[in-house]
């Protein structure tokens, strides 16, 4: 302002001398210069954009991305990227079920209608949220933040004193359907209330460091705990994934990154084919229980127990059952599984390229998280619904954002969580296969808070 009068009164009088001239001149060059570095003009500051709707300027781009999220591959390629991502959210699908069934008293039949029941529910809320949700290309997987609260509802003395093992898993699962149930209240009111939204504005780069990191680093004990559950197979899995997402990406296969892209597919199938070749050679014979549960390829029995074709459907356990003490406790879990996915979807359109998710897409997204718990309770999945971590890894190690290969990977959940046979085919891969790329895939989400970091102190 006081540049501007001084500017306005030395025009008034023309120069007189060449002093004054001069001074003309320099008044001119600095009202430029800060007219054009702070905008004082009121309409040029209303017509600026707002911060979440600045997609990441060019120099934050990730290298080497070909594919955002409104970019699609071909069929065929989207096809077999989709199928990568199914292959991955089968760890998590198989993990929880296999450890909470058998505690709970269910047999192997009950454990494949549990995992097929989990992979059902995930394809629709992934299907879901990239339709109507956020749009980002996240997959919506099982959470282990829910096993805590499970853990106390199966040790509860009035289901423990069930003496017949298949009603006490009835029973235990009927609880579990009401908490979740009632839980799903609070994502569901915070979410389309736009309480989220508000709360979210205040969610700094710097803020959302921690957040980024808990979703990343925060699983690394289902990594390499795991993967030293069976070294023979899990560290050749680590070393061949890294080998070749890493250091082999730059291989082209008629102009197509064969190897950068399918990393994680041709990975699996060799030191799968592998695993079996120790297991059908006898490698395991006189091991402990544990370590053939985790090595073998024929332990799970999940494809002998594994119906044709089963369609699952909403209590078909029974009709749920409440109790306020499991209600509350899930509610933490709930609120856990929130902040996981306000870091998850963050972290998802860094990788993909797409434009910040502003507040009230979050808060949207939240309240489609709140109906997929719902949808949890009432099909019995045995657990709730958050963004899948290692799946918004995946996008980071491809390099390939496509919302399209989301939802066809969703369509593979549901197709095969249908076909019995052939989804139990694929989720007999030990354990220690998927810890491999856990290891490899979380430590790409965490790299986000780099980022966010980056843009704190610029």
């Amino acid at each position: 302002l006081v540049l501007q009068l001084s500017l306005s009164t030395s025009l008034l009088s023309p120069p007189k001398t060449p002093f004054s001239l001069l001074l003309h001149l320099h008044l001119l060059l600095w009202f430029g210069f800060c007219r054009a570095r702070f905008s004082f003009d009121p309409a040029e500051k209303m017509a600026a954009p707002k911060p979440e709707e600045i997609s990441h300027p060019a120099m934050d781009q990730l290298q080497g991305l070909e594919y955002c999220i409104d970019s699609n591959p071909s069929w065929g390629e989207s096809i077999a990227l989709g199928f990568q991502h199914y292959i991955l959210a089968l760890g998590t699908a198989v993990m929880i079920p296999s450890f909470l069934v058998p505690l709970m008293g269910g047999d192997h039949g009950d454990k494949v209608r549990v995992v097929q029941t989990l992979l059902f529910v995930e394809g629709i809320n992934t299907l879901i949220q990239t339709l109507f949700g956020t749009r980002l290309p996240t997959v919506i997987g099982g959470s282990y933040a829910f096993m805590v609260p499970i853990m106390s509802i199966i040790h509860d003395p009035a289901l423990t004193r069930i003496e017949d093992d298949h009603l006490r898993f009835l029973s235990t699962m009927r609880a579990v359907q009401g908490a979740l149930i009632v839980s799903s209240s609070i994502q569901i009111i915070l979410g389309y209330s736009q309480l989220w939204a508000i709360c979210s504005r205040f969610f700094s780069p710097l803020g959302m460091v921690p957040v980024i990191s808990l979703v990343g680093f925060g699983l690394f004990d289902r990594g390499f705990p795991v993967v030293g559950r069976c070294v023979e197979i899990g560290v050749p899995m680590l070393i061949l994934f890294v080998t070749f997402s890493q250091y082999l990406k730059n291989f082209h296969f008629r102009q197509l990154p064969v190897l950068e892209r399918f990393a994680l597919l041709i990975s699996v199938t060799v030191i799968w084919a592998y695993a079996h070749l120790l297991t059908a050679s006898g490698a395991y014979k006189h091991r402990p229980d544990l370590t053939q549960v985790n090595c073998r390829t024929d332990r799970a029995y999940l494809i002998s127990a594994a119906p044709w074709i089963k369609i699952p459907y909403p209590l078909q356990w029974g009709a749920p059952t409440f109790d306020a003490g499991h209600c509350f406790g899930m509610m933490a879990a709930v609120i856990v599984s929130l902040i996981e996915s306000t870091g998850g979807y963050k972290a998802a359109s860094r990788l993909a390229s797409a434009t910040p998710p502003p507040a009230h897409v979050l808060s949207r997204g939240i309240g489609w998280q709140g109906i997929g718990i719902l949808l949890s309770g009432m099909f019995g999945t045995m657990s709730g619904c958050t963004v899948s971590a290692e799946n918004v890894g995946l996008l980071g190690s491809t390099r390939v954002g496509s919302r399209r290969v989301i939802q066809i990977a969703a369509g593979f959940m549901i197709f095969f969580s249908i076909l019995g046979k052939f989804g139990a085919l694929f989720a007999s891969i030990p354990f220690p296969i998927f810890a491999a790329l856990y290891c490899v895939l979380f430590g790409l989400v965490g790299e986000c808070q780099c980022f966010f970091l980056l843009i704190h102190f610029l």
